[in-house]
């Protein structure tokens, strides 16, 4: 069966970059590639990836300033209504509702899980279509005091582990259900 995770770092104070999408705070993190809820672990499990347009355009100019290769072998979705240049690589742009999109997206997994790369706003609109089952989250001892939020609307979570990985503070959580309004 197919899950769907986001899996993601965030500061202390909630925040997944800066103001000018900035991640400098994250790449001065101590943090053991081997470790607890560790990124390689995490991404054998992973049949196709979703992000924003944002996210996608970062890691294009990120590759671009550093000389990194495209890391992702598997299908990459980009939920936008921008235009980006056609990619070498498996590279889906798609716009709309994301429940018009999961059957689409979950047949690309080829029967492995999902990963909502970023950001918080899309992994929030998986939430509420009921296509969202995990968060992961590993804490860095920064504050911004502002920019993009991890996950930008009201939803009650379920701690399913934590762990201690180098710098950070690493937490599993299910995802359980919008939070009542009172």
């Amino acid at each position: 069966m197919t899950r769907t995770t986001y899996f993601t770092a965030s500061t202390l104070d909630g925040y997944l970059a800066d103001d000018n999408d900035s991640l400098e705070w994250l790449f001065r993190q101590d943090i053991d590639e081997h470790g607890p809820m560790n990124y390689g672990d995490f991404i054998a499990d992973i049949g196709a990836i979703v992000m924003g347009a944002t996210t996608y355009a970062w890691v294009l100019d990120h590759n671009e300033s550093t000389g990194e290769a495209w890391s992702y072998d598997m299908p990459a979705w980009v939920v936008t209504h921008r235009d980006f240049a056609d990619s070498e690589h498996d590279v889906r742009f798609a716009a709309g509702d994301v429940a018009d999109l999961w059957p689409a997206i979950e047949d690309s997994a080829d029967g492995k899980d999902v990963w909502i790369v970023g950001g918080g706003d899309l992994a929030a609109q998986f939430a509420e279509a009921g296509h969202l089952d995990r968060i992961v989250v590993s804490i860095a001892p920064v504050t911004l005091g502002a920019g993009r939020p991890l996950f930008p609307r009201r939803f009650d979570l379920r701690l399913v582990d934590f762990a201690r990985n180098g710098a950070f503070l690493c937490a599993e959580y299910d995802v359980v259900e919008p939070h009542a309004q009172t």
